[in-house]
């Protein structure tokens, strides 16, 4: 595995960005599910000390993730296609309907923003940034569904999104699929924007979908 580089952030903790990486890379599928990974590695490859590392890695491990093997580290778990399946249906139930409520509810400053948020998806998937797409894409719906004002709904996809696994994404970007998946949340603000809440629905479903198909290196529903 290459080295991570050095973590910079200021506005999170060691811990939250050596999680955060690893999270993303598991997610997208660059690191594959029955590697092992160590402490003492992944500190050095992160060139910091054990113990934010150690942290990240238990979190990701109650998040389903990571399995401690004793004497050894920790094997990133294999998911299911069922998993991934039954995931990706609550998530078309709970983040779908809700575009028909926030369609022509918009106010400019709010389509400004998410503009800019779907820009940066676009050009993580241009050029692979993996963690910045999935930090873009996971900020981008979220913030949709706020404008419904339901702060559980916001919870609730938050923490199915933190289960959720996107294994084909590392393939898709050898591909125009990645880029083309992205340009879908642009189209999803124009729809909101011209109170098209029936096309906005249909289009979170099959936007959905690749999570629970391409994007799960499944192939299509």
């Amino acid at each position: 595995m290459s080295t991570f580089g050095t973590l910079l952030s200021p506005a999170e903790s060691l811990r939250e960005q050596v999680e955060s990486q690893l999270a993303s890379r598991i997610i997208s599928g660059e690191i594959p599910a029955g590697q092992v990974l160590t402490v003492p590695t992944l500190a050095s490859d992160f060139g910091v000390s054990a113990t934010p590392v150690r942290e990240a890695m238990l979190n990701l491990a109650r998040r389903g993730f990571l399995r401690p093997i004793r004497n050894r580290g920790f094997e990133v778990t294999e998911v299911s296609p069922d998993e991934l399946r039954e995931l990706s249906e609550v998530r078309m139930l709970l983040e779908a309907p809700p575009m028909a409520v926030v369609a022509g509810t918009l106010d400019e400053p709010t389509v400004a923003e998410l503009r800019t948020i779907a820009d940066r998806i676009v050009a993580a998937a241009r050029t692979a940034k993996f963690d910045e797409y999935l930090a873009a894409d996971t900020e981008f719906h979220l913030r949709i569904l706020a404008c419904t004002g339901n702060s559980k709904l916001v919870e609730t996809v938050r923490e199915l999104r933190q289960q959720t696994r996107l294994v084909g994404l590392v393939q898709l970007a050898s591909t125009d699929a990645l880029v083309s998946t992205s340009l879908e949340h642009a189209e999803l603000v124009d729809l909101l924007v011209a109170d098209r809440g029936e096309d906005a629905v249909a289009l979170m479903r099959r936007h959905i979908t690749h999570v629970g198909g391409v994007w799960s290196g499944q192939g299509e529903d």
